[in-house]
């Protein structure tokens, strides 16, 4: 089987014999997973919806990163981002935290997410090598270039990395939106902690930006800022300031919204100081995007700025999960959950 990075063009969607059998598998296991879960979690419905989205918020974050082929056209929600996929990675996510939180209900929050972590790499890095020796998953030839570690039999050791990532994040965003579906009473904030507000934005921004790392290009900054190849403790410092700023502006406009209304607001206004910064670091040439990003442009472009319109999409979709991360775990400690 040929595993070398594929080229920048469209993947082949053209249905195998195994990527048919890899499907019939997910949507048979996710049926049966479904029917567990029916039986012994309340309010399934908005869970694996809130799930499905944060897994699908990732996964077309992500998309120039890896590419998904051979699965039939059906299979496809946008260029090579499958349907299937995203459904058999949330319910096995929801398994995995569902099962847990019933089977441990006397475990902290911290406990029990880290064990979930744990659980879920454990689980997901065999799929992830299935899924390349059946020729249905291939890497973009940026990841080639940037993984640590080297490959073993065509999976990059770096998954090891990427797995918890994408679970933390997923997971972060998931537990945020269940205090929304539960309608959990929780103590209001009094004021905004700012060491660990710093702390844990910094935490979730340093490793998005280190997965991501592949995708795009930080140019021209001092030689100083760099803190592992082209990931600039400048920019890094720069989302981390844009967040807190937002956290502050929702702290005073609206201590006492419905959390779903915070995290709206506070995603809202994110998106709306991070999208001209972006643009404008574009402009520059200090944030340059990888081919395989550019082949993703689907060539339209904001009027005026001449940039591609899929920034425009990226950007709330890293912060929605990077929000959610963060305001979980704020929520966490503060009711000590």
């Amino acid at each position: 089987m040929d595993l070398q990075p594929l080229s920048t063009c469209a993947v082949d969607r053209a249905a195998t014999v195994e990527g048919v059998l890899f499907q019939l598998m997910v949507l048979a296991g996710s049926g049966a997973g479904l029917a567990l879960l029916s039986r012994r979690v309340d309010r399934l419905a908005p869970r694996l919806g809130v799930m499905a989205l944060g897994v699908l918020i990732f996964e077309l974050f992500t998309a120039p990163m890896w590419h998904n082929a051979h699965l039939g056209r059906w299979a496809y929600l946008y260029r090579d981002v499958s349907w299937v996929l995203t459904l058999g990675w949330s319910v096995l996510f929801l398994l995995v935290v569902e099962l847990g939180d019933r089977l441990l209900p006397r475990w902290r929050a911290w406990r029990r997410f880290l064990l979930n972590v744990v659980v879920l790499t454990v689980l997901v890095v065999p799929l992830e090598w299935l899924v390349v020796r059946l020729g249905i998953r291939s890497y973009a030839p940026e990841v080639h270039g940037a993984a640590v570690g080297g490959w073993i039999d065509g999976v990059p050791v770096a998954v090891l990395y990427y797995v918890p990532v994408f679970t933390s994040l997923v997971l972060g965003f998931y537990r945020y939106w269940c205090l929304v579906i539960d309608d959990v009473l929780l103590i209001p904030m009094r004021r905004i902690r700012w060491g660990r507000g710093v702390l844990l934005t910094l935490a979730a921004v340093l490793l998005f930006e280190l997965m991501v790392e592949p995708m795009v290009t930080n140019r021209g900054l001092p030689a100083w800022s760099y803190l592992h190849r082209d990931v600039s403790l400048l920019l890094t410092g720069l989302w981390v300031l844009v967040i807190a700023i937002t956290a502050a502006v929702v702290a005073r406009i609206g201590p006492l919204l419905p959390v779903a209304m915070r995290f709206l607001l506070a995603l809202a206004l994110a998106t709306a100081v991070a999208l001209p910064i972006e643009y404008g670091l574009v402009a520059a040439g200090i944030r340059v995007y990888g081919p395989s990003a550019v082949a993703n442009f689907s060539g339209f472009t904001i009027p005026v700025l001449a940039a591609p319109i899929e920034i425009a999409f990226a950007i709330p979709c890293y912060m929605a999960l990077v929000i959610g991360f963060i305001r979980y775990w704020d929520v966490a400690i503060d009711n000590r959950l």
